[in-house]
Order: C-alpha cells, then structure tokens, then sequence
C-alpha cells in the first residue's frame, strides 16, 4: 500500500495516525474486523506505547461478563467508540464536534438493537432479561473456557500444597494436574528467554501474548484431544498437532486482547488515572510525531513502515508461525510430561518415571509417498493412551452448542458464534474459493445467509431418559446397541515351539487383535466425547446449532460431536426444545417413523404396511419404553436403537393417553430421499425410466432401486453361468457368487456411483461385503469373483439410468476441458453460492522449527485435470441437494415449522411432516422449473467464450409435476 502513495500523501497519511489529542483519535476498528479469521493473527507487536493501552482510547464494547444492562443490549454486533472529552475548558475542536455527532448516531443505533434484541428474544419465546443472562453464559462459555481450566489447576495445586497431600481425582485428570505446573514453569522460563533483546528464536515474537499458565492448558488439552481423536494408536502427526496447538493460541490471544481493551474500568480508577494518562498519551503522541515527521524527511521510508508496522496489531500470524510456535509447545511439554506406573510408586526400588509421550519418526509407505518420504509423530505412552478414553469428561471443547440462537450470517466471517471465530464455508486453505465467497454480493448470497440462518435457529435438547439408558449401559462395559465393547480383546499367547507355520499363524493374529483393539479404542474416545457433551448440556432448556457450508454448498453443524448429523446414539439423544401436539396425522406418522427406524425390510413397506407393523408390537413397544434394559429389550433389534426408544417412549406416552392427539412431542421425524443422487440425475434428464425407479412417480409401494439393481444382476450372471467355464471364466465366478448376489451386496455401490464410483471402488465394496459373510476363504479366488460381480454391477447400473450416465459423462467432459486449461471448475449454484473445485497440485514448503523440519502442503498454480474431471458430476449434484435442503428449510421457517436437514433427510415435528412433504415436493419441482443444464453451460461459455464444449445431452419427457403427487419420493 505504501508505495503506491506519493511520498507527501504518505507522509499526511502516517502523520493523521499519531494524533496529538486523544479526541482526534483514528475510529478504532470494529469488532468483525478485530476478530480476525482463524487462518488470520496478530503481529507480533513490540512494547506498547501507554497511551494505545489506555482503555478510554480503545473501542469498548458489550463483550465481557461485567457489562452493564444497557451495553447487554447492544447483543450481536454491538462495538462502539467510547471517548471522552479532554478539555473542559476550551471549546472542542470540529473533529470532537463530529465525533460528538457520531456518537448520537450510536445512541440511536444502540437504542435500535436494542429493539431488535427484545423481537428476536421474543421469536424464541424468551423474555429480554432471560436472553441477556444466556448471552452473558455464552460469552463466558467462547472467553473464559481455557482461562477456567488454568485457573482450576491453580487451585488444586494450591490446596495440595497447603494440604500436604494429592487431592482425590480421576485419573487422567491428576495426569494433567502432574503436567501443568512444569509445563507452565517451563514455557515462563521460555518467555523470559525469549524477551531478551538477543533472542533470535523464530517463536519468540509470538510467545509473550498470553500467560504462560493459559499456554500449558491449551498445549495438554489440544494434544490430548487429537490423540483421542486420532488413528487410535495413540499418536498424532506433529505438523497437525503444532498447526492446530499454534492456531488456538492465536484464536485466544485474540480473545483475551478483546476483552482487556473492552473491559470497562470504574469511575473512580478513571479519574484516578485521568490525569496521568493524558500526560502519558501527549507526551507518546508527540514523540512519535516527531520521530516520524523526521524519518520522512530523511526519506527514510523503511523506518517509517516498522513504525506503523508496530502500531497494526492485526496482521495474521500464519501457518507458519502457527507450525513454530506449536513445535516449542509440544517440545516443552514433551521434556516436561512424565508418567509413572502404580505398581512402581510403591515398590522399594527406584521409581520407575518415564516420558509420557515423545517424538519419533516414521516411514511413508511407498505407494503413500507424494511429498515427503518421512514424517514425525507424537506417540503417547500405553498408560497414557489407557486414559485417553476417560479423558473427555475433562476436557475443554470450543464450539460447543450455542445457548443463544447464532448470529444471523451477513457476510464470510460474520456470523454464528459471538467471539470464536467462525467462517460461513470450509474452505480448507482453498484461497480461490474463499476469495469468490468473499468476493459475492451480500444481495447474491442472501438466500443462502438465510438458509443456514434458518438452520441455526431450530433449538435443541437432550432427551434424559434416552441419555440415562445409554450412561447405564456405557458403565456396564457397553456392547448394546450398537455401543462399542469398552474392554480390549485378550492378546494371544504366543506358541511355545519353533514351527514356522503356527508362529506366523500367531503373528497374524496378533495383528488382527491389535488393530481391532486399536478401532475400539478410537470408538470408545469418540463415545466419550459425545456423551461429555451430552451431559454438560442436559440440564439446559435449549441450544443451538451454527451451521455453515462446505464448499459445494451442503449445510453442517459447527459442533463436531453431538450433533444431529452423528451417529444413532447422537440422533437418539437429541430431540426439539420445543414439543408440539402429536395431532392425528402426527400419532400417524409417529407409528411409520418407528417402523422405518426398526428397518430390516419393513422401511420398504407401504405406509399402511408400516403402521399394521407398529399396532402388530404395541406389547413391545410398551415394554421398551417401560424396561428397556429389564424387559425383552426388542428395540435392540432395531437398525437405529436409540432413535427407535425414543420413539417407543413417546408413542407408549401417547398411547396410553385418554386423548392421544393431544399428547406433545419433541421427536424429529425423518422424510429421506430414495436414493437422492438418481433423483437427481432423473430430474436434470426428464428420465422417465430412472424416475420411476427412485420414486418420482407415484407407485403402491416404494420402489426399492437398490433390489432393482440386484435382480437384474442376478439375470446376467444366471446367464454367464450357462456358459462353458473352459472358454469363459466369468461362468466358473457367476456359479460361484449366484447365490450371494442381494440388495445388501450391491447397495453401497448403486449409492456412489451418483457420485463418480470407479470400477477398482466398486471392486473394494463388494469385496468388504463378501469378506464379511466369509463365503469365499480363498484370497485370490475372492479378488476375481469381486472383480466380475462389480462390473456386473456397473453393467446394470447403466442399463438401469442410461439418462444419468449421459449427464454424468457430459459433465465430466465439460470438466476436462476446463481444466486442460489450467483452470478449476467453477459454478454458482441454483441459490447463488460461489463454488470452485479446489483441486491443485500440492507443493512442498519447509520450516525448521526446534522440534523437526517439518513440510507444509501449499497450493500451487496447477490444476489436477483428472480430479477435476471425476470430482465435478458428484460435486455438482451435492451442490443441487444442497439446494433444495435449503430451499426447504426457508420455505418451512415461514411456514411457521421446526426443521433440521441431513443433505437429503429432512426432519420436523410429527405433527407437521405433511405439510414439510408438501413443501419439499414443491421446491424440488421448483428447483427443476429452471433449466440448470443450460444455464452451466453458458456460464461456462461466458468464462470461456474460446473454448468448444460438448453439445447438452438428450433429455426424456418426464413431467416434474408428477412429483407432487408421489407420497414415496421422500418418505
């Protein structure tokens, strides 16, 4: 920036950055503009002059918990500029006349959300002072998490020091208790070092912003919570691990800067400090002035800029700041994290202390080896690692549901969560795709702010009765419903004799029991987590999910753990905050959803098949809800169990009801997509074959396409069978599989061949299902039949929707011939989102940091032609139910409808899923009245009018009204 300006327009620049009075002061930034990106950071600033740290000098705001009511008010955005008036006796200059005059415009602005905080706390059925009380809970739920936990730990030491002994904790947690004062210590004597003007450590200008107790917290818990999280043996890879420790260091640093220039001082430390801070500020002031004034002179430009530099506390630290600075973290906690077992605390000799994790490197395999042959890990110690699935209770999760609905999205980083910092799309570093999101108009992007608004709005809890049966059998060691064993397999003994056969027998074993051992232990960190959340939040009338968008546009939950997106156990402990009369149509929904969540085949019957199945268990169902653990547990046997006793409970509550109408109910009723990927692709092709066979026409029953598939594989291998196997070897494997071939088998690859299946995928799938039923032992007779049943399977897959494959051919090409150019894809969606493929050839970029030389992947200037071409169909349907998810949820919330959305599951109150079907139906036809081909082609065509792309492909003459009226399209 500086130059392009002429030297005497610099100069008047820099000169109006230094005022002489703090009334001329710059307009502090605003908040959205303080809170910077997580991919953005501070610059490490030198010794602060003491005027730019007096807190009247900086932007104050609503942001801590001691503010008054009447700042409370100011809810979302709310930052304004608090001055005050210098001299009493001399009339104000024009620039504090205009500065008195904008902040009247504030007040008027202040009053005005306010009256906007009281609608919106009214929308959500909550007096104001009640949504005041929550957003100030939220606020010390973002600030202070890190900051609680250092401050718990220094208590406890405290009490063991005054007490003379170890207080009584869970384990893992008197692991971090052992870690923390080192640590602390350690990272302080780190800080003094690296303060020193000699100092040269590349980590140093960024390790002084936060208390080095504040730093020993988030270094153990975001390495802990990675290892828990990881491959589940009990490492993590160091470039992620440095990445995301340094990442959350700068996001707190953020923070906590905030809230200490926003934290209001009394009146009485104002007047006692007035007079020496104006001194203070006139004096700095004027000496900078001066400084500068010279420098220009001089022509000292160089200078000049390390000045202003110094004074911009708002540049980005960067990755590889993150990297160094997370490096000397993990490094000071390695050197001090020690461990010792039980056994040898007691025992006479000298104790047995060692390292609870350290560094090793490791070897890529070299089928893996793209960028770098080697790599380093952090490996936790087996004591360590024990405690790891224990470990959740104890630690502190960001993003955590919201107590409060989300700030409504207006813009790439402005929305969802009041200070962590939150972006409205995933973009995972891809910077072409984050500058065209950046780049929209707000106008464009409005459809979709108010989408995921709409999303983020719906308010949740936890279902205690289901949670309390998932605690009882998660203490009983689990292996229910779906729940993980939380024992490890006993490891073989190993043989005593010298017969190579039974040692390598025993050798294969071993390796099969570690890694199963291994998926359990990472299942068991994984239940942990989810629970933990659960239990903070179960005692709360509500919360919230912020949702934002992954770069093809389809909606998620910021919270990674308990959401409604999860597992069966995570749906199965959610339920609306809101509950809503059952009414008849409601009771009958109830009894399908019940039989669609019990599934095995009964999901495929017709409605009124579905509900003959609910009234033909009512025994049942009463006894789950009753003694679900006690009594015959028949919703074990359900497909999703949780979810189904939930259902048994409510549908039990309703039943027994004199007046079963009017019972309420909190469950979320599911409407899904039959095979929504070839819903799709029928829609764009007006395919009237494929309609029919994913449910766009009106039927009986509902047309199962995966049985569809199934049968006509069956045909052809009965008819390869016949052949003479001497000639033909396919007749030796369709004699072998025949009898193995059903809508299980081929189910998983009908799903993803939607989304660009390959022939060696397709291979794999059917593979892992036949490995399962253990028919074939032999491996090589078992790869050959595999072989054969997926291009079988691909066979009648393009019989079957010959429309979809056209379409899907036609978009590769068109793909590939962008990309020959060296240019990504790019689209807008039918909502206006921005999208472009983000992929690029990776690059290699080394730092040295004091632990290992570590590489970063960077993006280079050349685009991957075969994964832009292959990811482009896929990724171009999921950016079209995305959609029309969102088009649903939109249209719901004027409805007046609870609604949350799984990509192509949507759900609501049972009372209302006819009107939901009804609404869903109709924005699809909507979504299909635009011609969406065509318009992807000339928006190509437009980008580039000098390419030739391949001409539309034919489309049938299905009519989309026909959808209005199919009842099994979604169901």
């Amino acid at each position: 920036m500086w130059r392009r300006l002429p030297a005497r327009r610099l100069a008047s620049a820099l000169l109006s950055s230094f005022p002489v009075t703090r009334a001329a002061a710059p307009r502090a930034p605003p908040l959205e503009r303080r809170l910077l990106p997580a991919t953005s950071s501070l610059l490490p600033p030198p010794r602060f002059p003491s005027w730019q740290q007096d807190p009247r000098w900086i932007a104050s705001a609503a942001a801590a918990e001691a503010v008054s009511s009447e700042e409370a008010e100011e809810l979302h955005h709310a930052l304004e500029i608090f001055r005050v008036q210098p001299y009493k006796n001399q009339p104000p200059p024009v620039e504090e006349q205009q500065a008195s005059g904008r902040d009247h415009r504030s007040r008027h602005r202040r009053n005005r959300r306010g009256q906007q905080a009281q609608v919106a706390a009214a929308e959500h059925g909550m007096t104001y002072h009640k949504y005041a009380s929550l957003r100030r809970r939220q606020i010390r739920v973002e600030t202070e998490a890190w900051e609680q936990a250092a401050k718990e730990y220094r208590e406890l030491l405290a009490d063991m020091c005054e007490q003379k002994l170890a207080p009584n904790l869970p384990y893992i947690k008197s692991l971090f208790l052992g870690w923390f004062e080192p640590l602390r210590d350690q990272i302080t004597a780190e800080q003094e070092l690296v303060a020193d003007r000699g100092s040269r450590a590349s980590h140093g200008p960024y390790f002084n912003m936060l208390p080095a107790d504040m730093m020993a917290v988030i270094t153990m818990h975001k390495l802990m919570g990675l290892l828990m999280t990881g491959s589940g043996d009990g490492s993590v890879r160091v470039i992620q691990a440095a990445c995301q420790i340094g990442e959350a260091i700068e996001h707190e640093v953020r923070i906590q800067r905030f809230l200490e220039k926003t934290r209001r001082k009394s009146n009485r430390e104002k007047e006692s400090e007035e007079e020496i801070c104006d001194s203070n500020i006139a004096k700095e002031q004027q000496r900078l002035r001066k400084k500068v004034t010279d420098l220009m002179k001089k022509q000292k430009l160089r200078q000049v800029r390390k000045i202003v530099k110094n004074q911009d506390d708002s540049r980005p630290w960067g990755q590889d700041a993150h990297a160094k600075v997370g490096s000397r973290l993990i490094e000071l906690f390695i050197e001090t994290a020690h461990i010792q077992p039980a056994a040898s605390q007691s025992s006479d000799g000298l104790p047995d202390i060692r390292p609870a994790f350290r560094h090793e490197m490791r070897t890529v395999p070299k089928e893996q080896q793209k960028l770098s042959r080697r790599y380093g890990v952090i490996k936790c110690d087996p004591l360590v690692r024990q405690g790891l699935d224990r470990t959740a209770k104890h630690m502190v999760i960001p993003y955590m549901p919201m107590l409060i609905p989300p700030i409504c999205w207006t813009g790439y980083d402005k929305g969802a969560h009041l200070f962590l910092p939150s972006y409205v799309m995933r973009t995972h570093g891809a910077r072409q795709q984050r500058e065209a999101v950046k780049r929209a108009p707000k106008e464009q992007m409005q459809s979709v702010f108010e989408a995921l608004n709409t999303l983020g709005s719906t308010k949740w809890r936890v279902n205690k009765r289901v949670l309390s049966i998932i605690d009882r059998i998660w203490s009983s060691g689990g292996r229910l419903a779906d729940l993980v064993d939380r024992a490890d397999v006993p490891l073989p003994e190993k043989p005593d004799t010298e017969d190579e056969t039974l040692l390598k027998k025993w050798r294969w074993n071993m390796r099969s029991v570690k890694k199963e051992n291994s998926e359990r232990h990472s299942q068991r960190c994984d239940v942990e987590l989810k629970l933990a959340v659960a239990r903070k939040m179960k005692d709360e009338e509500g919360f919230y999910y912020p949702h934002n968008l992954d770069f093809r546009g389809r909606a998620y939950p910021m919270h990674p753990y308990l959401n409604h997106l999860g597992s069966d156990l995570c749906r199965g402990v959610l339920e609306f905050a809101e509950g809503r009369p059952l009414g008849q149509s409601g009771l009958r929904w109830l009894k399908i959803h019940l039989a669609n969540l019990y599934a095995g085949g009964v999901d495929k019957l017709s409605y009124d098949g579905r509900i003959a199945f609910a009234e033909n268990h009512l025994e049942e169902i009463f006894d789950s809800a009753d003694r679900p653990l006690e009594g015959k547990r028949w919703w074990l046997g359900a497909e999703d169990p949780f979810q189904c006793l939930a259902v048994c409970m409510n549908l039990a509550e309703a039943l027994r009801s004199s007046s079963p109408e009017t019972t309420i109910s909190h469950i979320p009723v599911h409407q899904d997509g039959s095979c929504n990927g070839l819903q799709h692709y029928a829609a764009l092709g007006r395919d009237k074959l494929g309609a029919i066979a994913v449910n766009l026409v009106a039927g009986e029953k509902p047309a199962d396409v995966y049985s569809g598939i199934a049968t006509r594989v069956v045909e052809i291998m009965r008819r390869d069978s016949q052949k003479d196997p001497s000639t033909d070897p396919d007749a030796t494997r369709a004699r072998l599989i025949l009898d193995q071939v059903d809508r299980k088998l081929v189910k998983q690859t009908v799903m993803t061949s939607v989304y660009g299946v390959t022939y060696v995928g397709a291979r794999e799938q059917i593979k892992r299902r036949l490995k399962e039923r253990g028919v074939i032992a032999d491996d090589a007779e078992l790869f050959g039949v595999s072989c054969y049943a997926a291009k079988v399977t691909l066979t009648a897959l393009g019989e079957m929707f010959q429309a979809a494959r056209s379409i899907m051919n036609w978009l590769g090409d068109c793909a590939k011939v962008i990309a020959c150019e060296n240019e990504p894809v790019k689209w807008t969606t039918p909502l206006g989102l921005p999208v472009v493929q983000p992929y690029r050839k990776l690059g290699r970029h080394l730092i040295k940091t004091s632990l290992q030389v570590l590489t970063l992947q960077r993006e280079t200037d050349k685009v991957m032609v075969k994964r832009q071409r292959t990811a482009f169909p896929p990724n171009f349907v999921h950016s079209l139910d995305g959609s029309h998810m969102m088009m649903t949820a939109v249209a719901c919330k004027r409805q007046g409808l609870n609604f949350a959305g799984v990509h192509d599951s949507y759900w609501t109150h049972a009372c209302d899923v006819d009107t939901m079907n009804k609404i869903l139906r109709e924005k699809f036809v909507e979504l299909y009245d635009t011609p969406i081909l065509e318009n992807l082609l000339e928006s190509f065509e437009k980008s580039f009018p000098t390419l030739k792309f391949p001409p539309l492909p034919e489309r049938g003459d299905f009519d989309m009204k026909d959808v209005l009226e199919s009842p099994y399209f979604f169901n």
